[in-house]
């Protein structure tokens, strides 16, 4: 048996890759036998870090669009499709402007927390996702098109907090 770091053993300095075991991790700049402990918090950061980065953006843009949606239900009532009347739920469009006036400035800024990986963001981002969703649902008739486009965004913001939110920590 030759004398090479593979075939000693971890005692000797060698490695325990070659009979399978799990290999060691060390801390940078500790000894060769101290195994360092990962993290369990926090998960390594995967390809998904772009998709929590892009919910990040979308919330923004999101909250934009729902604050602009808002100013125009505020000022322009006759800018949509029907009446306050025949909306699923009867509140007039001064009521929604404030609403999605609201929720668009929330938005946004739970967005720039996302970006710092801040638990406080996913969360408001989620719930905001989801509120906006609804809104947008009771919103179709008077912005059919817009307000589907925004449940979509919606949609795809939650999944991106709920499933991988935790990486953009380890990110940055």
């Amino acid at each position: 048996m030759s004398d090479t770091p593979q075939s000693r053993g971890p005692a000797q300095g060698g490695s325990t890759e070659s009979r399978g075991a799990e290999p060691q991790y060390r801390a940078q700049g500790a000894a060769p036998g101290i195994p360092r402990q990962r993290d369990s918090q926090v998960p390594e950061a995967t390809g998904w870090v772009g998709w929590i980065a892009f919910a990040g953006v979308i919330m923004i843009m999101v909250g934009a669009f729902q604050a602009i949606a808002g100013l125009v239900a505020l000022f322009q009532r006759g800018f949509y499709l029907v009446t306050e009347s025949n909306l699923i739920v009867n509140v007039n469009y001064t009521g929604w402007g404030w609403v999605h006036l609201a929720l668009g400035v929330l938005m946004a800024a739970a967005g720039f927390g996302v970006f710092a990986g801040q638990m406080w963001a996913r969360v408001t981002g989620v719930v905001l996702a989801g509120l906006a969703a609804l809104v947008n649902l009771a919103f179709i008739p008077a912005y059919p098109i817009w307000s589907l486009i925004l449940i979509a965004l919606d949609v795809i913001v939650i999944y991106a907090l709920v499933v991988h939110g935790r990486e953009m920590k380890s990110a940055y």
